[in-house]
């Protein structure tokens, strides 16, 4: 198979789609079309996911109902809402594949550089978690901005990284749910996507993480996460 996505942000994944396509944005006459997609964890539990397709690779049998197999990148964008900026991700798929590729329905390895001082806690059952954001590097000096969430020993490590950075990451992407109040006392629920990390590195040469070794391992496994 060859991946044609750039080698810092590969993404693959295979799921059932939930929605129509709608409508996204046009790139010099080409259009782009989004539609959310149902990716099954081995613990039963499920992500839906954000997908962004070109009119170029779209078929016809991409309805709902039906399955899609996809290699791609996993992409970042401001949009208004409210008059404030908030951050949209999106699987854009660069690659179409037939049927699942390997064990693991939903992987995905980046390179970046750390853009935000990481945010260390414990929960109440005393599990360490760890928040961070990744800037990832794209064609046209653009930036991906992904986040990303550790846990336990991958938490500790993350909380002693600073700014600038460089880090790659193996995982998952994962959809969660949460409750935002509102000016007038409400509660709206939105969806938050990022990166639970599997694994993870911190590195100065690009040349000590082979990433396309690294992705092929990873979408041919089953992440321990999820065994």
């Amino acid at each position: 198979m060859n991946y044609s996505t750039e080698k810092n942000n590969r993404v693959y994944i295979y799921g059932e789609i939930v929605s129509e396509a709608k409508f996204s944005h046009e790139v010099f006459g080409e259009g782009f079309y989004e539609f959310f997609v149902k990716v099954l964890r081995l613990s039963g539990q499920v992500d839906v996911l954000p997908v962004t397709v070109s009119e170029r690779i779209m078929t016809e049998d991409m309805k709902p109902g039906a399955y899609i197999s996809a290699f791609g990148q996993f992409r970042s964008y401001n949009k208004l809402e409210g008059g404030r900026s908030r951050l949209m991700l999106t699987v854009f798929v660069r690659e179409l594949a037939e049927g699942q590729q390997g064990k693991n329905p939903n992987s995905i390895v980046l390179s970046g550089y750390i853009c935000k001082p990481p945010v260390y806690r414990t929960t109440p059952f005393n599990r360490e978690i760890a928040d961070l954001l990744v800037a990832v590097n794209r064609s046209y000096n653009k930036s991906d901005y992904i986040p990303a969430i550790a846990w336990g020993r991958n938490a500790r490590f993350v909380k002693n990284l600073s700014v600038g950075d460089r880090i790659a990451l193996s995982g998952r992407i994962q959809s969660r749910e949460y409750q935002k109040k509102q000016d007038d006392g409400a509660f709206l629920t939105l969806t938050a996507y990022e990166v639970s990390i599997s694994k993870l590195a911190a590195f100065d040469d690009a040349a000590e993480f082979d990433i396309d070794a690294e992705f092929e391992l990873y979408s041919r496994m089953t992440p321990a996460h999820e065994q």
